[in-house]
């Protein structure tokens, strides 16, 4: 039986696993390169529990009732499936199936790793998505949103621009692949009555012994909680189709990796809140008191007001992506290609547009039409990647060039009727990138250095060169890391035309933007000490020429971009603590931030963001069923939270609504049983100790308390 838990070393990012390690050794250190964002976009998170480091490399067994979730109709059938199942049990399952990725393939790691069967981040809303970094959304699931704690920009060259719903989307470089002895079917569904569900089938098969094919499917979809009649009026629908498959040759020179996707993501956007001011009925209850609005008055949820009624926004995404390598001198020089074609349209819809005195309602400006508000930008982008690797016991070293030709197509309404035209002149362009990444490593020690830089003609203009450098050491449990990065504005910072927004900010214009540079220095210290682990994490950025969305944009364009023209420092320190006692886990982490606060002007982090887990683990029913019972509480500090800008899909700066502290409670259950997981959460237990709720953004309310229950099934055969 392998050990529960694996503790791998998070502090460092340079593999030492011997090519032929299997997935049952001893607990072993293979984290994950640096240089494996130096091909693929940085939306995977950071894993917030050493438990959750990496995926788990060795089979377990965990179970709990799923008799709880699956009724008696269904457990019938699992319990011919465990008869079925007796001879081939041994054969199939989780320890024969393995899950490899795009950098696993560029760093000749043609193993992969075992699925993760783990319970811990099943319950864990924050996992339920693509992105599990800490966020600030707009209080329900799907809804547009923004990482909240700070991370530098890696990506250089042309950008859309428009990422709040990246959290949602797929990440084509991160799609799983597998190898599997048998047929793998995975399946979920998660419902939080009655506002989210999440649904996700896939399925993958080896159809020859070199040859593995499989598709995905997910849908998911939140109901409104404000300003509705009925609890089951929809507010967020999303889709996606995932089609991929693997090709090893016989020979294992040749390696391939392709994968095919379409996401389809729609939401009513309400504007948050609107304050209500009684005046004819002197009994009725007003959310104005000596002209200031009473926050705790706002959380009537189903008979509030909101700002949007008829506004719709959409953000469909298809993507074609290809990866593959020919080793010419074994592990020492191999060839690689990428292949990438994305699309991505932003579609903003609002028919009721509506003024007083001339004056628009929750908009700045009605600027072409009065009739309806139909705004687009679609924007489309080819890559091309070719480079060499090579790996060997101590060094470890990739090259590459890349060019991405580009076209961002931005349409808009326009007269009276309304009429769908061209907004602004195509803009079109070639780009070229090279870059590369060495690493050396040595038992205790290893160093790496890492870097990208587009290149251009214009030598004369240093000052808005792009690039990003990274250089970092690791001596036992020590890191150390410097970061050096200057990068463009994105396509949308620099011009935009639509319904209510126009702004330019290019070369040529009055106000041009500059390129936005980072310097930052990491220290970073982990330690595992008999049932303890510790680590500590401190880091300090310079940060110059920050391009932000305010609320203060000239013109009254509340929502316009601007940049900061002074540098700001900033000053993140991180502490985790895990403690297994028994079968008492206590996981705890919390990040402090100083220098973006109320006096930052342009970047704004709550001082203090922490998560605790506390729960009991063991087995019950004659070791047949394993779970985890606990409490999960989410703390931050009272912050100036981003609002919100639908037409744009921007968050932006503002200085008139504080968010307060805010404490979140949930206690769960989960377990599984064999190859069926579940959980069952009531979130937000401590509504009304003390607040009746609290606000995800200005005037934007988060979910009351609500009961959760989900279910996780694998198939192996």
């Amino acid at each position: 039986m392998c050990p529960y838990f694996t503790f791998p070393l998070k502090f460092a990012f340079w593999p030492t696993v011997p090519p032929d390690w299997r997935p049952c050794s001893p607990r072993t250190f293979r984290p994950t390169l640096l240089s494996d964002s130096l091909l693929t976009p940085l939306s995977i998170a950071a894993p917030a529990g050493i438990g959750e480091l990496l995926p788990v490399r060795c089979r377990v067994r965990r179970t709990l009732p799923a008799v709880l979730l699956l009724g008696a109709g269904l457990l019938p059938a699992a319990v011919r499936a465990q008869v079925l199942d007796d001879s081939t049990k041994v054969r199939y399952g989780a320890h024969t199936t393995f899950v490899l990725k795009e950098r696993d393939l560029l760093r000749e790691d043609t193993l992969g790793q075992v699925i993760d069967t783990t319970l811990t981040r099943l319950p864990q809303q924050r996992y339920w998505a693509h992105d599990t970094t800490f966020q600030q959304d707009l209080g329900n699931f799907g809804t547009a949103s923004r990482r909240l704690l700070w991370e530098p920009n890696l990506q250089l060259g042309a950008r859309l621009g428009r990422t709040v719903f990246d959290k949602y989307a797929r990440n084509a470089a991160d799609v799983p692949y597998y190898d599997t002895r048998s047929p793998y079917t995975f399946f979920r569904f998660h419902q939080g009555n009655p506002y989210e569900q999440i649904f996700e089938l896939s399925y993958a098969r080896s159809l020859k012994k070199h040859f593995n094919a499989g598709f995905a499917y997910e849908r998911f979809g939140a109901n409104k909680a404000v300003a509705v009649t009925n609890t089951k009026t929809g507010q967020v629908e999303h889709s996606n189709f995932l089609f991929f498959v693997r090709y090893d040759s016989p020979t294992g020179r040749y390696h391939a990796m392709t994968n095919f996707s379409t996401a389809r993501h729609r939401v009513a956007e309400q504007g948050g809140i609107q304050p209500q001011l009684v005046t004819n009925n002197p009994d009725a209850p007003s959310d104005f008191e000596n002209g200031k609005v009473i926050l705790s008055q706002l959380f009537d949820y189903q008979r509030e007001v909101v700002n949007l009624t008829k506004a719709i926004n959409r953000d469909d995404r298809d993507e074609v992506r290809l990866a593959h390598t020919y080793r010419l001198l074994g592990r020492g020089l191999t060839v690689f290609h990428l292949f990438d074609y994305s699309r991505q349209l932003n579609k903003y819809t609002d028919e009721a547009l509506s003024s007083t005195g001339g004056v628009a309602r929750f908009y700045p400006l009605i600027r072409r039409t009065n009739t309806i508000t139909d705004d687009r930008a679609e924007f489309r982008r080819l890559e091309n990647t070719v480079g060499v690797l090579g790996r060997t016991n101590a060094v470890e070293y990739r090259l590459y060039g890349r060019q991405r030709t580009f076209r961002l197509i931005t349409r808009s309404n326009i007269g009276e009727p309304a009429v769908l035209r061209p907004a602004l002149p195509d803009s079109t362009g070639t780009q070229l990138f090279a870059g590369g990444t060495a690493a050396f490593r040595y038992r205790q020690f290893a160093i790496e250095t890492a870097g990208e830089l587009k290149l251009s003609a214009r030598l004369n203009n240093i000052g808005n060169t792009e690039y990003w450098v990274r250089g970092a050491a690791r001596l036992g449990p020590l890191r150390g890391e410097v970061l050096l990065s200057s990068y463009a504005p994105t396509l949308t910072e620099l011009r935009l035309v639509g319904n209510h927004y126009a702004w330019d900010h290019t070369e040529s214009s009055a106000d041009p933007f500059e390129n936005t540079q980072v310097q930052q220095l990491r220290v970073q210290v982990a330690q595992q000490l008999g049932s303890h682990y510790l680590e500590a994490t401190g880091t300090v950025a310079n940060i110059q020429n920050l391009v932000y969305y305010t609320a203060d944009a000239p013109g009254g364009q509340f929502g316009a971009p601007q940049q900061l023209g002074t540098a700001r420092q900033l000053t993140t320190l991180r502490a985790h603590y895990r403690l297994t006692w028994g079968k008492f886990v206590a996981d705890n982490q919390a990040t402090y931030t100083i220098g973006a606060g109320e006096d930052n002007p342009g970047l704004r982090i709550p001082a203090l963001v922490g998560e605790s887990r506390v729960y009991y683990q063991g087995y019950v029913f004659k070791k047949a069923l394993l779970g985890q019972a606990g409490v999960q509480t989410y703390f931050q500090s009272r912050w100036k939270a981003y609002d919100y800008s639908p037409s744009t899909q921007q968050f932006y700066v503002q200085d008139h609504f504080t968010v307060r502290n805010t404490p979140v409670v949930d206690v769960f259950l989960s377990g599984d049983i064999r190859t069926v997981g579940f959980f069952l959460k009531m979130a937000y237990v401590n509504q009304f100790l003390p607040q009746p709720g609290y606000f995800a953004a200005p005037y934007y309310a988060a979910l009351p308390r609500r009961f959760q229950f989900g279910i996780r099934w694998q198939f192996f055969n």
